[in-house]
């Protein structure tokens, strides 16, 4: 049997962490090249102690075209190692981006489903892009460098004791002065990362509601907040910059100080005979490629706090959404559903807007969710497909709890419809397949005459490859809603949830929707309808009605719905139960329903916090 991860389950180890070490050889290897390269960066050093204390007094030619040669072999295979060194760490990088991409990705799917915090949606991708930058960046070769700064300070000792002295107080300085940029930037880039956070996720309401802030012309309001989103972004950046920056500034003062200060003791101590002259431009160059990893690492050091803010974000994301469990692939359910004192709240919120919901749907069955509005029902829909986690309870197919599926498993035998429908950037065709790249036109097709929407696609530009843009917008809101029916329709999911399928439709459209339900019904489905027109009802047998989160009722429609509601045009009933019901009542009812589904009115006793009834409309379901 196949074993597959999901997102849930308990927490794993750290995931990035566990990748990186995957890369291990190859941080290795990059090692080794660094010490060759380090070893081979003595060169300059050792070539002008050549040139000043052997060619010059020998004025040997040959000696000198030698040691040039060495030189210039020795230079290029230090280039070389470290063109190979830079191109690796670069391939590390894309390694990590490949092997963290779904994961990642899956985080951000998963993130506002288990949270409502506000901030910018695509910071984990953001993250893993700063972790890959700095990784391709010359900020880790600064790190694989560090390691060998002894080797020079003891060839510089080697020199001359004072030498050596002066070069390590240098690099002491250095590494002081590398603390204190690790201090100040620290929490100057958090702040910039979060602002910036806030400033992006603002930016795109805006760009998502534009028709709303033009129409009620909220643009210079919009504006205020994104300037002082924006101000305060910047004044983060400005102070992470400034204090990375005058840290840098105060490094390379004191590089130079130190440079010439070596070559100012060199010359003292020439002088006074204790050293050759070669050896003053040997301890500056020795002292130099000795210091340079940590001015690197100081320059490079914003990128570096940045990368390691990253690698814990996402660490901690990973493991608070447990993206790392393991399930077993399950049957296709085809029996029933049943519902455990299921208790949810919205992500992020410990307060439940339902509480101990229960009841049990056998195949073929189709149930219609009733009652005013903020008493649950949306709430329930996403706790039946698996969106939102139950505080308590559970909802199991077959007897398997929903947990029990991979996201991507489950989702082959749900078709869901939300309240607000939302499709994707691509073909009429692509969105109705869910995008699966192994989908047949004919089940396309099938899934669009399921809904009653073949004919509507077919009559579009360019039909079924009719690119409808983001979010739908070249189709209108009805005909977003029939094309989002057919693609909860596609592949015969075995539960589908409507939620408030027949908003936007016209007559025909309710007639179509009412069909759909019946076909899956009949085929063994089962459908369950969120609805505030009774017209969704027809071609249900049952009924559950909710107030305050709560069940009010639960139990065939007719029965239900009288009591609960006191219908004044009421369809005629077909058999009593089943599939033949929603039939006799999407035919024989038809005649005595308007566009809008039949006129139904509250009795006396409705349920606490039930709405007035409609005098004069048909919305009171």
């Amino acid at each position: 049997m196949t074993v597959r991860r999901q997102m849930g389950g308990k927490p794993q180890i750290n995931i990035v962490a566990r990748v990186l070490r995957r890369c291990k050889s190859t941080f290795l290897a990059v090692g080794l090249f660094s010490g060759l390269i380090n070893l081979l960066a003595l060169t300059g050093s050792f070539y002008m102690l050549q040139v000043y204390d052997r060619v010059l007094p020998s004025r040997s030619v040959p000696t000198l075209i030698g040691l040039t040669m060495l030189m210039g072999f020795l230079y290029v295979a230090n280039g070389l190692l470290d063109l190979f060194r830079t191109r690796i760490m670069a391939r590390v990088g894309v390694r990590i981006d490949e092997e963290l991409s779904e994961k990642v990705f899956a985080a951000v799917q998963t993130l506002p489903l288990r949270s409502r915090q506000g901030g910018d949606g695509m910071q984990p991708v953001r993250d893993l892009d700063q972790i890959r930058t700095f990784l391709s960046s010359m900020g880790p070769t600064a790190l694989f460098d560090l390691p060998w700064m002894p080797l020079y300070l003891t060839v510089v000792f080697l020199l001359h004791p004072w030498l050596g002295l002066f070069a390590t107080a240098g690099a002491l300085l250095l590494v002081a002065l590398t603390w204190l940029t690790e201090v100040k930037s620290s929490g100057p880039i958090r702040a910039s990362v979060q602002s910036g956070s806030k400033r992006l996720a603002f930016g795109e309401q805006t760009r998502r509601n534009a028709e709303v802030i033009r129409a009620m012309g909220l643009g210079p309001r919009m504006f205020g907040r994104w300037r002082e989103l924006s101000g305060r972004h910047l004044s983060d950046q400005l102070t992470a910059a400034d204090a990375a920056g005058g840290i840098g500034t105060i490094t390379k003062i004191l590089r130079m100080v130190l440079q010439s200060g070596i070559l100012g003791l060199g010359a003292y101590l020439v002088v006074h005979d204790q050293v050759s002259a070669g050896t003053i431009l040997a301890a500056s160059i020795t002292m130099s490629r000795s210091l340079a990893p940590i001015e690197t690492a100081i320059a490079h050091w914003r990128g570096f706090i940045s990368a390691r803010q990253s690698y814990h974000r996402l660490s901690d994301l990973f493991r608070s959404l447990a993206l790392d469990g393991e399930v077993l692939d399950l049957p296709k359910p085809q029996k029933s559903i049943t519902v455990t004192a299921l208790t949810v709240a919205p992500p992020g919120s410990p307060k439940p807007t339902i509480h101990n919901i229960a009841f049990d749907l056998e195949a073929g069955a189709g149930l219609g969710i009733i009652g005013p509005s903020a008493s649950g029902k949306s709430t329930l829909a996403r706790a039946l497909v698996g969106v939102w986690q139950p505080l308590a309870g559970n909802v199991r197919f077959d007897g398997a709890a929903l947990d029990q599926w991979s996201p991507a498993a489950l989702g082959q035998h749900i078709g869901y419809m939300p309240q607000d429908v939302e499709l994707f950037d691509g073909t009429v065709a692509e969105n109705i397949a869910r995008f699966d790249p192994e989908a047949t036109g004919d089940a396309v097709v099938a899934a669009a005459r399921s809904a009653g929407v073949h004919d509507m696609i077919v009559h579009l530009v360019d039909g079924y490859q009719t690119q409808i843009g983001e979010a739908g917008a070249a189709l209108s809101a009805g005909q977003r809603q029939r094309v989002a029916l057919a693609r909860a329709l596609f592949g015969e999911p075995f539960l589908v949830v409507l939620d408030e399928p027949n908003s936007n439709l016209d007559a025909a459209g309710d007639n179509a929707l009412t069909q759909a339900i019946v076909s899956v019904r009949n085929r063994g489905g089962i459908v369950i309808i969120i609805a505030h027109r009774p017209s969704a009802l027809i071609a249900t047998d049952q009924v559950l009605a909710m107030a305050n989160g709560t069940v009010q009722a639960f139990g065939p429609r007719d029965e239900v719905l009288r009591k609960v509601l006191q219908p004044a045009v009421v369809p005629k009933p077909g058999p009593s139960s089943g599939v033949a019901t929603g039939q006799a009542l999407a035919t024989g009812g038809a005649a005595a329903q308007s566009a809008h589904g039949p006129h139904i009115k509250m009795v006396a006793d409705r349920p606490a916090g039930w709405p007035e009834p409609d005098r004069q409309g048909g919305d009171a379901a």
